[in-house]
């Protein structure tokens, strides 16, 4: 007698238990990501220049995707900002040491409602994922009608060479995240080049903020009803 669950009643049971497989053995890639001086100024400075474009209300729901070990969230919690951060490993105990809210969680799988957050900010995180347009429409999922994305990610062939890191597997040119973030169904998208100097030579960071629109279905890419 098979199982309901049998993969030769389901092929689609074992792509995925395939996929789960791959996931899994790339757990090795994953590090701790203690905070710098830089990170730590550019992250303060993003957070000022959204503030003054899109100024969030105390008690404001905000999601951080890849939290690290909190230099964000410390930001948001003096702002008086409702925020969780998501990351994996070692992070989210060094989170949560300082007394803010941290959870390990897949960034591509978010275990959260629809249009629960006023801002998704994901600093550094989408080059860390294997499906980057499926993750781009999980955190379109998750932000509210007419809520923020803010999306920073390192631009490829730099001094850094950031597409070599182990733990980065989608480090993609500036116009590919753009019509990515467009697929996905945000608006009004702006992008900032942040030039800086690091100890391996000249870098780029590419720094876009977009829009859910007002009345957008949860995932934009089904399309009307």
């Amino acid at each position: 007698m098979t199982s309901a669950t049998d993969p030769k009643l389901d092929p689609r049971l074992e792509k995925y238990r395939r996929l789960d497989a791959f996931l899994e053995r790339l757990r090795g890639d994953v590090y701790p990501e203690p905070p710098s001086p830089l990170h730590s100024q550019i992250t303060q400075q993003m957070f000022q220049r959204l503030q003054a474009l899109h100024p969030l209300a105390p008690g404001a729901r905000v999601l951080d995707v890849g939290c690290g070990q909190g230099a964000a969230l410390e930001l948001f919690r003096d702002a008086g900002l409702d925020a969780v951060g998501i990351s994996v490993g070692e992070d989210v105990a060094a989170c949560r040491a300082k007394g803010l809210n941290a959870v390990e969680m897949d960034f591509g799988f978010l275990e959260f409602d629809d249009a629960a957050f006023d801002l998704v900010w994901c600093r550094h995180a989408l080059e860390h994922s294997l499906m980057p347009y499926f993750m781009l429409a999980e955190l379109f999922r998750v932000l509210k009608p007419g809520g923020v994305l803010y999306v920073e990610v390192p631009a490829p062939d730099t001094a850094c060479r950031h597409q070599a890191n182990p733990n980065h597997y989608s480090v993609l040119p500036k116009s590919m995240w753009a019509e990515l973030i467009r697929r996905a169904g945000f608006t009004d998208a702006r992008v900032n080049d942040l030039a800086l100097t690091t100890a391996a030579g000249p870098d780029v960071y590419w720094a876009f903020v977009a829009r859910r629109p007002a009345g957008a279905p949860p995932d934009a890419l089904m399309g009307p009803a």
